[in-house]
């Protein structure tokens, strides 16, 4: 099977002890192409669309090695499963509508002086922040205003 290369997996497993296999690396196309967050059954979905015989156990597998490897991070929203997104380099923050499940990342310039109070008054060396805010989007807003 051949599988049109857009993105180089190999650039990335290199190094790291492991088996460079077709699956890892459409696995990562994929997640390289994600815009934002993703779930396992997302991923398995449209590697099923390239690949019709990977598993969805192969995803879940391939997901807990890319996070130990430092490829992506999963994150435990207010779901019942888990989320997973690219590796970030710097800070940053979720927003979570707990009525349609929409995530969206945010900017929140106050934070580095925040970090710097806190890092401060407490002797703390601040190496991350996580903050997750939950609510209603916009449209689920209007649409709760509305009576639906």
């Amino acid at each position: 099977m051949a599988i049109k290369r857009h993105y180089n997996g190999n650039r990335i497993l290199n190094g790291t002890q492991q088996r460079i296999t077709a699956n890892r690396e459409l696995l990562l196309e994929l997640i390289h192409e994600s815009p934002g967050h993703f779930d396992a059954d997302e991923i398995y979905r449209k590697a099923r669309e390239k690949h019709n015989t990977i598993s969805l156990s192969t995803v879940y597998r391939n997901l807990q090695l890319f996070k130990k490897l430092g490829i992506v991070e999963e994150r435990h929203f207010s779901e019942d499963h888990h989320h997973y997104e690219k590796k970030q380099t710097g800070d940053h923050q979720h927003f979570q509508c707990t009525r349609c499940g929409t995530i969206i990342e945010l900017s929140w310039p106050l934070l580095e002086k925040s970090k710097d109070t806190v890092s401060e008054r407490y002797g703390f060396q601040i190496t991350r922040v996580e903050i997750e805010l939950t609510g209603l989007c916009f449209e689920c807003g209007k649409m709760r205003e509305a009576g639906l």
